[in-house]
């Protein structure tokens, strides 16, 4: 099979959607074993064309970055003109994603939806967002012979809300990169830390959070709170006593910042699956999440589960996390890799 796999996201700094992405793409050039012929396909700006090729760098697939800025993405989705055959050449799978949905003459045609929180909650989002990925969805539910989820969870939001046959639905786990692991160099923030991971937006909650960790750090004065992620739209304040704002790290200094926590917090009000808390577990360190039943693939039964919006309870899983041993959710972590990921995708493309 030729498989066209749209990688624009990789055009900008990586994080959750990207790096599912990228390893999407390694695990099904590992799983393909050159059996298949894969073209990364990411239309994009000057230096977003540049972002694509380092993320695929080394990866046995032919790359094809045409200049076409994110206008001109839209335009060419929501015009349903010029198949994509015609930039891309004869395929026999196409699988598109968040950001353009392009038509095509012929092939399969498949997506990955990652979660639904455009429609369950659009309030937690920017209003483009919803503008951008409502006709997306939309589109997916019309068109695609196969949708790709990345938890059971969202699978089942994609049955509810936009009323996809189960038949046409499949689960293709996130892998973890290798680079998170319990061995290996650990930060040093100067002292014991809680760490946290996620761009800083309302879904992930950050504020109850630093609720929380006000009041855990009346018993641990020794404690600091580090937020890594990137500057979002959160309008509520982080800054207080003992928080400090990393900002966006590389995946090699996340892995040193999961290695050397004391503890993982993540309150998040909603996820797609929650790949930070598979890191996390895979790096060793005793993890307290959110109750909500989107985390439940992540955490399995290695993490701390809590209410993230009640500060008190959430100070005391914090504090029980602290004295936890470490390691109890490497063996859990394990089973995520994005071999395994390309798997499930190359059987559903045979199949359907």
């Amino acid at each position: 099979m030729r498989i066209v796999l749209d990688v624009s996201p990789l055009s900008r700094p990586r994080t959750g959607i990207g790096n599912y992405l990228r390893g999407m793409v390694a695990g099904l050039a590992e799983a393909a074993a050159g059996e298949h012929e894969l073209v990364a396909f990411g239309p994009s700006g000057p230096r977003g064309r540049g972002r694509i090729r380092e993320a695929l760098a080394g990866l046995p697939v032919e790359v094809r970055t045409p200049l076409a800025p994110h206008a001109v993405r839209q335009a060419w989705s929501r015009s349903g003109r010029l198949p994509v055959e015609r930039v891309v050449g004869q395929l026999d799978v196409f699988h598109f994603s968040d950001w353009m949905y392009p038509p095509q003459r012929g092939g399969l045609r498949t997506t990955t939806v990652y979660d639904l929180v455009p429609l369950r909650h659009p309030e937690w989002v920017e209003p483009e967002t919803v503008r951008m990925h409502g006709p997306k969805y939309e589109h997916a539910a019309r068109t695609c012979d196969q949708i790709f989820v990345i938890s059971r969870f969202t699978g089942g939001e994609v049955v509810e809300l936009l009323g996809v046959p189960e038949e046409r639905v499949r689960v293709a786990y996130p892998g973890i990169d290798p680079v998170f692991r319990a061995d290996g160099e650990a930060a040093d923030l100067g002292g014991p830390y809680v760490l946290a991971v996620g761009t800083l937006e309302p879904r992930k909650n950050l504020p109850a959070l630093v609720a929380a960790f006000a009041v855990l750090r009346q018993r641990h004065p020794e404690l600091t709170l580090a937020l890594a992620g990137l500057e979002g739209w959160e309008q509520r304040p982080l800054e207080a006593e003992g928080v400090r704002l990393l900002g966006f790290v590389s995946d090699d200094e996340l892995a040193r910042l999961y290695r050397g926590a004391a503890a993982f917090a993540y309150p998040s009000r909603f996820e797609g699956f929650g790949m930070p808390v598979v890191e996390a577990l895979a790096s060793g360190v005793p993890a307290v999440v959110s109750s909500h039943p989107s985390l439940d693939e992540a955490c399995g039964e290695t993490s701390i589960r809590v209410d993230p919006n009640d500060k008190d309870a959430f100070a005391t899983a914090l504090e029980q996390a602290l004295a936890a041993p470490r390691g109890r959710g490497v063996r859990h972590a394990s089973r995520f890799t994005w071999r395994a990921c390309g798997e499930a995708m190359l059987e559903g493309y045979v199949q359907a």
